[in-house]
């Protein structure tokens, strides 16, 4: 079901938002690497989906798409920590992505931002975007494990891409504003993607 938009080493590679050689993603790797792969990817799950705040719940203003900065700063949207995630699964040696759906608020539709990574020899889609009234997501090696599941009857839906760096109208976004609130409730965030 999952499409890939790279080559298989591309997940474990690193760019500008995935920086996953900087040293406080290094030391927060190494502060989680207990135990086998999967163990380690429940790890960084769930540090990204407790330890980082998502920045609209909070009302964060801070803009950060680096997964350096992401876990500096201890908070991010939804990109945001979906790119803390697949650099700290990276630094670990596992294969990671990321993936996006289009789901609708209100009268709006926006693109969320989630994760994709191969534990256990299959790829699962992770969404560490962190827990709230209504949503409740837990790790799971053996199957997708999401916020929010589209209902394509109102124009939502899921991307089955995986893609080894941020979409770029994602970033595009990201790095044009500096108000996370105000990207938010302004409706800046993108609406679906231009594939």
């Amino acid at each position: 079901m999952l499409s890939f938009a790279a080559g298989p080493w591309d997940y474990l590679a690193e760019d500008e938002a995935i920086d996953h050689k900087h040293p406080i993603v290094q030391r927060v790797a190494a502060e989680l690497r207990t135990g086998d792969d999967v163990a380690y990817a429940r790890a960084a799950f769930e540090y990204v989906r407790d330890r980082v705040t998502h920045s609209l719940d909070v009302r964060d203003h801070r803009v950060t798409w680096r997964a350096s900065d992401v876990l500096s700063e201890g908070t991010g949207l939804c990109y945001a920590k979906a790119h803390a995630f697949v650099a700290l699964l990276r630094a670990g040696g596992i294969r990671s992505g990321l993936c996006y759906q289009r789901i609708r608020s209100n009268d709006r539709f926006f693109v969320h931002g989630l994760a994709a990574a191969l534990v256990d020899d299959r790829w699962v889609r992770l969404d560490p975007r962190g827990n709230r009234p209504g949503i409740d997501v837990r790790f799971s090696a053996t199957e997708d494990s999401l916020a929010y599941r589209p209902d394509p009857s109102v124009g939502e839906a899921d991307y089955f891409t995986v893609y080894a760096t941020p979409h770029p109208v994602v970033l595009e976004v990201l790095t044009a504003h500096d108000d996370s609130v105000a990207m938010c409730e302004n409706g800046h965030l993108p609406s679906a993607l231009d594939d």
